[in-house]
């Protein structure tokens, strides 16, 4: 096999004569004209090349068009059942699988939608994953999957390379250090549709799929209040993001509509960490005045705070009531199971989906600035207070 020495191609190779007796050569590739050295050997040959079936493969094989191949592939009634079988015979020996990329150029539609999500060590997000792969393939797409481990430069560059993958939309929970939108910007611009969901940002023209975070912090501290709780704490999120703001808001509305005391020594901020979970969950527990229940931000933050009060020896629900929010698989397994606020996962991403997908087919389509749902209290033993 002979490989040209200009552009190391080795087909499109083509004898052209032999002038002074030296066999010359002459690369259809980048049209050099060239000879190989006396004592150069020719190429091995590299043996056979990785070739994936094309419609091309098979039209050439049973002699018919490609669009006749392309119809019977989709199963049309245009084309007879013999040559509709004999092409699917053929497609399913030849191992034949569409080109996606060539169809969605063809289309000039990628149809895959990113999904962004900035963990993947909770319940939540693959749980939401899972559920808007489901959603968004019955609808015809495919979904790519990235997450920034709570980092925002990791955010900004997954951006970059969604929009260089030409997805046609994106959905996105932010990262617990993500403060600005602005490398949203270029989606904006090509008129790509971005949704917000869980965490987002306060950016206007972003829409936003999201629970009732207020409601249901409320109904979490009522709850605790209720069972004869009054000396509430709360360990909250990081005060830049808005579910942070509206949990904290709604721990704040509870306490005011039952006029008990709001101690600002008794809020505890964390980076949605373990080990920022573990610092507040010991900073609290330190309290020489020390609060009858918690309310935290999260169940993870809830769980490890009942792993530390048993190193100290204090009983949940007896000593210390416990609401979560997100019900997290443990925290129905977790000693005492705890009380939390359950959200609507597969509910919120098919929302997403099915937005984002609406949006995608119809450029008129108004997507709500907002789409709100409502959370569950779950009542476990972390709560009862035991007298």
């Amino acid at each position: 096999m002979i490989r040209c020495v200009k552009c190391n191609e080795v087909t499109g190779i083509a004898k052209s004569g032999k002038p002074r007796g030296v066999q010359r050569y002459f690369c259809r590739h980048c049209s050099y004209y060239f000879t190989l050295p006396q004592s150069t050997p020719s190429c091995p040959d590299p043996g056979p090349s990785r070739h994936h079936a094309t419609i091309t493969d098979i039209a050439r094989e049973l002699k018919i068009s490609k669009s006749t191949v392309s119809r019977a592939l989709k199963n049309s009634n245009e084309i007879k059942k013999e040559t509709r079988d004999a092409v699917l015979t053929l497609a399913k020996n030849l191992n034949y699988i569409p080109n996606h990329f060539a169809s969605a150029l063809a289309k000039k539609k990628s149809f895959s939608i990113g999904i962004v999500v900035p963990e993947l060590i909770t319940d939540f997000f693959p749980q939401f994953i899972i559920a808007a792969q489901n959603a968004a393939s019955q609808e015809g797409y495919e979904v790519v999957i990235c997450h920034s481990n709570e980092k925002f430069n990791n955010e900004v560059d997954i951006i970059k390379r969604l929009f260089a993958y030409q997805v046609d939309g994106v959905i996105l929970s932010i990262a617990s250090e993500t403060k600005t939108l602005d490398h949203l910007n270029a989606f904006s611009q090509a008129d790509i549709p971005v949704i917000l969901f869980n965490r987002v940002g306060n950016e206007p023209g972003l829409p936003k799929v999201l629970v009732n975070d207020v409601e249901g912090a409320f109904a979490g501290v009522e709850h605790l209040i209720k069972n004869g709780y009054r000396k509430i704490a709360h360990i909250a999120g990081p005060q830049h993001l808005q579910i942070s703001r509206n949990r904290l808001k709604g721990y704040q509305k509870a306490l005011e509509k039952y006029n008990l005391e709001q101690k600002p020594e008794w809020i505890f901020y964390h980076d949605l960490s373990h080990t920022g979970a573990v610092n507040c969950a010991n900073q609290l527990l330190d309290l020489k005045e020390k609060p009858d229940a918690v309310f935290p931000v999260n169940d993870p933050a809830a769980i490890v705070l009942i792993m530390e009060a048993r190193k100290r020896g204090i009983q949940i629900g007896k000593d210390l009531g416990l609401v979560g929010f997100s019900n997290d698989s443990r925290s129905s397994f977790i000693d005492p199971p705890l009380t939390t606020l359950a959200q609507p996962i597969e509910k919120m991403a098919e929302v997403c989906v099915h937005l984002l997908v609406n949006k995608i087919g119809n450029s008129e389509f108004v997507i709500p600035a907002s789409t709100i749902l409502k959370t569950k209290l779950i009542e476990r033993e972390s709560s009862v207070r035991v007298l």
